[in-house]
Parts: C-alpha cells; structure tokens; sequence
C-alpha cells in the first residue's frame, strides 16, 4: 500500500496580503513571466483560472528535473479568505502520486504577508520520494514573485 502525508511551508514576504494575493489570482500570466526559471506556461483549458471549477496545465522550465507537466483543479477558492485549493488531476505529476493536493493562503502580516503553502498525497509506490523538492519549488515561486512586486 501506498502511504498518505502531508507537507507544508511558511514563506514570510514583504509585499503587502492584497498585492500578493492579486499576483496569485494571475499567476496563469504572472508565473511563467516573473518565474520564467520554474514555469514555462500556464495555460487554461476551463474558466478563468482560479474560480472553482477552473481547470489549467502547467507546463514546467526546461531545468525541472522529474515533472514536466501538471493539469490541475481548482477545488476551492475564498477571496475573504484569500486561500486557493486545488487537485493534481493530470499530467507527469501522475506517475509519481495517486492523489495531490494543494492549499495555498496569503495571510497579513504586518505590512507585509505570510503565504502558507501546505499539500496532501499519497504515492503511487512506496519508492516514490514525499514531495519536498515541490514545496521547496513552492518557497522559491513565492519569494520571486515579492521580489518582482516590490521591484515594480
């Protein structure tokens, strides 16, 4: 049996909660532009994007060293909240997990924001290596996109 678990990081950023958050509504455009290192492109097959329902694939920069692609779901979405959820449901990601799923919130903090990125899986064999080399890709996609709203 495949096993199940959960991995999760904090990035503190220095833009403020309801830029950050603007940036991620966009990220089918913002990401493959301000992390052109870590996306290729984003492109929408269903709805806008980031409403639930929306369904995207997103195709990773050459330098990816296992996963090229991940079709992906969006399950929840809370504006208020400022909190996005969705589902792996296609793509390379596959081979490697049975199920993965992702929460990400931008919370306030101070004059800047907390962005909290926290995932769900279970492998598709024991073999397979939990997924922190796509939380850390998470850290570093959030820490480039501040980089790019203070700079702009």
């Amino acid at each position: 049996m495949a096993s199940i678990g959960k991995l999760d990081v904090e990035v503190k950023v220095k833009s403020d909660a309801e830029k950050f958050w603007k940036s991620i509504k966009d990220s089918a455009t913002i990401f493959p532009k301000v992390c052109s290192d870590l996306y290729k492109n984003v492109e929408v097959l269903e709805g806008d994007g980031h409403s639930v329902g929306s369904v995207r694939v997103v195709n990773f920069a050459e330098a990816s060293p296992i996963v090229k692609s991940a079709k992906e779901k969006i399950e929840e979405f809370d504006e208020a909240k400022k909190k996005v959820a969705y589902s792996v449901i296609g793509g390379d990601m596959m081979q490697y997990y049975k199920t993965f799923k992702a929460t990400l919130e931008v919370i306030p903090e101070g004059e800047g924001s907390l962005v909290k990125w926290m995932c769900e899986f279970e492998k598709a064999t024991e073999e397979v290596p939990d997924p922190n080399m796509i939380r850390d890709f998470a850290a570093k996609n959030f820490q480039e996109i501040d980089a790019y709203l203070l700079a702009a």
